[in-house]
């Protein structure tokens, strides 16, 4: 039988699901959802993302975010706060669990090119079992989802030595740096300092949950390289928080790379955002996903700046995702989905892994 292709998972918050959501997840998804109480389930939803069910569906690369926001508001996530030196706390400890997982092998912190490109070979040739249980590790590209746990631009060569090699400015709300989703404005002062130390450092920026205004901002006095980790079409899902085309071609001008997210949110125009994930169910599948990436493949002429970055379990579960998917390791079936939408082979492993890697290699190349 022929071996499943590796998949690259650009934007998931495994830290958050750990210790904000109190989730082991070196078990496989099932027993997670037994662990969990009825409180995480009506929060949270269903659990999708484990370290077992990586491994099943050979999501062998991802992108793990250590992720806290400026904002005093959130009662929700539990990673809202009240300082910026709070923020830093939560962004610490989310990486300190990650360097635990890797301490006891089950995953390994990617700092340079040959550790990406060693892996993403080790995983193309690698047995796993079919309970995901018995594998090679996941490789974890650090990212960071808000800015707010870099203190000040001096810190981002600390935060690079740590592993960090991609950043977005904001998330929900207003960041020490920038207007994010739900809000109207731009960048603020200390941004443009930071990204050029960003810049500097070969840390590539994420311009996923930037207003309209403050992308545009980003784009005209940032010449480096960008990336949208989990970022969906506007054209084909309204409201604030998708991609306008002017937007995605902004991006794949640079030849960026946009992470296709599986949020019913912003693959579902009919959901409720005000009702709970259970009390509704998801128009969204695997196949509007594939809309989603088939749009900028259309709109570029290309599929060579498509990815995947899912999102999965980020304060969402099955409930919210694509109702075709039961964990992460069904992202296998994007393979046929895509082969009948008119995509090649190599159009296909672009998509599901190599778009990323060849992102992710060139720019770490320019800095080491």
């Amino acid at each position: 039988m022929e071996s499943l292709p590796l998949i690259v998972d650009s934007h998931l918050d495994l830290g958050f699901s750990a210790l904000q959501i109190n989730r082991d997840l070196t078990l496989p998804a099932a027993s997670v959802r037994v662990q969990d109480t009825v409180d995480t389930q009506q929060n949270y939803g269903s659990c999708t993302v484990t370290l077992p069910e990586l491994r099943s569906g050979r999501v062998g690369i991802v992108c793990g975010t250590v992720m806290s926001r400026l904002d005093p508001d959130d009662r929700g996530t539990r990673t809202g706060m009240y300082h910026q030196q709070q923020c830093h706390g939560v962004g610490r400890g989310h990486l300190a669990y990650y360097q635990a997982l890797e301490r006891a092998g089950h995953i390994r912190i990617l700092h340079e090119c040959s550790e990406l490109d060693e892996l993403a070979t080790l995983w193309q040739r690698a047995e796993v079992s079919a309970d995901g249980l018995m594998g090679p590790p996941i490789g974890l590209v650090l990212s960071m989802e808000s800015a707010d746990p870099i203190l000040d631009p001096d810190q981002v060569p600390e935060w690079h030595s740590l592993g960090l090699r991609m950043v977005s400015l904001s998330h929900y709300g207003t960041s020490t740096y920038s207007h994010g989703t739900a809000t109207e404005g731009g960048l603020l002062p200390p941004a443009e300092p930071l990204l050029k130390a960003l810049r500097a450092a070969g840390i590539l920026v994420d311009v996923t949950h930037l207003t309209d205004q403050a992308h545009w901002e980003l784009m005209d006095i940032y010449d480096g390289p960008v990336c949208a980790s989990h970022h969906n079409c506007r054209a084909l899902t309204p409201g604030q928080r998708q991609l306008t085309d002017d937007m995605i071609r902004s991006i794949t001008e640079r030849d960026g790379v946009i992470g296709t997210a599986f949020d019913s949110w912003m693959l579902d125009p009919g959901w409720q955002r005000s009702l709970l994930a259970c009390e509704q169910q998801s128009g969204a599948t695997l196949e509007t996903v594939v809309d989603h990436i088939d749009h900028i493949a259309q709109l570029t002429g290309t599929s060579r700046h498509c990815g995947i970055g899912t999102d999965l379990d980020g304060g969402f579960g099955t409930e919210q995702a694509p109702r075709d998917l039961n964990s992460i390791a069904d992202l296998q079936n994007l393979l046929p989905l895509l082969t009948d939408r008119g995509f090649t082979d190599d159009d296909v492993t672009g998509i599901l892994s190599g778009n990323w890697l060849r992102l992710l290699g060139e720019h770490w190349k320019d800095t080491l």
